[in-house]
């Protein structure tokens, strides 16, 4: 199967001092084709309804076996565990129409495709991996029953270009149980060709169980003048929920909300330093037409220069409503780059 998907258009803000400018880009999400079954591919069964309970990436033994690339479709009930898969040209795994699949503790590298491609699936987790010098970490497309858990993996260097380069990146993912969350993620300027870090493309959670990105560390962006931090409601999605996130120098933005509706920003720690392509701490601003409503904006601290060295922790765009909790952010937190450990990447 060869899925297409959507071109849209972002307008970006760029605020220095009282001048609003807009900036105009279209995220063409191409599409990632996945590749035939290669001859022989060591899994394992796995029992039904897999636990989420996940180790973190910290415990996870760093012990490969060489691999080609897998492609599986209509999979399920296995699991792919200690892999070292270099992709080339190829995603080094591609999972179609499968369901009930556990991905650990394997290193995904050296591709000018994505790192894990996953098409039509549901109850897929992955978690205790290293990708490395791929297009986009983890690609999650047309996911409609939920389960997609992206938990507690580390990911150094996303080399894009443009519209890839995330380290994960839901594209029209609906349901309950939706994760990214606990996971470290690095660009280094110079290594890496980044666009938005995480990034929720016209994607549903529920009311009951939004889609949760919590408790990742993020550092390093640009230098893409679009490309950020965590994009929640892009052309669309609700139930959305960054919480207690921890960025450092991640891009034009640090997070935005840029439409949809019942998004949440909330307890997240934003801080950079002024860069070339640095704008906005967080935003929150309806784009393409797509209204927004219901949001949530609390408790986040952001300290953040613009790239003219002005400290511009937020924008609310003219004729917005301030989300629910705007009073308790602080804009101008006494914060600075320690808010991240000095090593952040520890797998090889």
């Amino acid at each position: 199967m060869n899925p297409k998907n959507p071109c849209w258009h972002r307008f970006v803000p760029f605020v220095i001092i009282f001048v609003t400018i807009f900036m105009f880009s279209c995220k063409k999400e191409d599409a990632v084709i996945p590749q035939s079954s290669p001859a022989a591919i060591s899994v394992t069964e796995n029992t039904p309804n897999m636990s989420a309970s996940l180790a973190t990436s910290s415990t996870v033994a760093q012990t490969y076996v060489s691999s080609p690339v897998i492609s599986l479709s209509n999979a399920s009930n296995i699991t792919i565990s200690g892999k070292a898969i270099a992709g080339g040209t190829k995603a080094a795994i591609t999972l179609t129409n499968c369901h009930d699949v556990h991905i650990t503790n394997c290193k995904l590298y050296n591709s000018t495709n994505v790192g894990i491609y996953l098409y039509n699936c549901y109850n897929i987790t992955i978690n205790g991996n290293y990708l490395t010098n791929v297009s986009t970490g983890i690609y999650v497309d047309h996911a409609a029953k939920g389960g997609i858990i992206v938990n507690g993996n580390q990911f150094l260097n996303m080399k894009g270009p443009f519209p890839r380069g995330q380290f994960v990146q839901f594209n029209n993912v609906k349901g309950a149980n939706n994760q990214i969350n606990s996971n470290q993620c690095e660009n280094i300027l110079g290594q890496s060709n980044p666009e938005d870090a995480i990034s929720l493309y016209q994607s549903y959670g529920t009311s009951a169980c939004p889609i949760s990105i919590r408790g990742n560390q993020i550092r390093g962006g640009g230098p893409s003048n679009s490309g950020g931090g965590i994009m929640l409601g892009d052309s669309g999605g609700a139930y959305q929920i960054a919480d207690g996130n921890t960025l450092v120098n991640a891009g034009q933005y640090g997070i935005a909300i840029s439409g949809g509706s019942h998004n949440s920003i909330t307890n997240n720690l934003i801080y950079s330093v002024s860069q070339s392509f640095t704008n906005v701490g967080l935003y929150v601003a309806s784009f393409s037409g797509i209204l927004i409503s219901g949001a949530q904006v609390a408790g986040n601290r952001v300290k953040f220069y613009n790239s003219s060295g002005i400290a511009n922790g937020v924008w609310l765009a003219d004729g917005l409503l301030a989300p629910a909790g705007w009073s308790t952010n602080n804009w101008n937190a006494n914060i600075d780059s320690s808010i991240l450990p000095a090593v952040l990447i520890t797998k090889k």
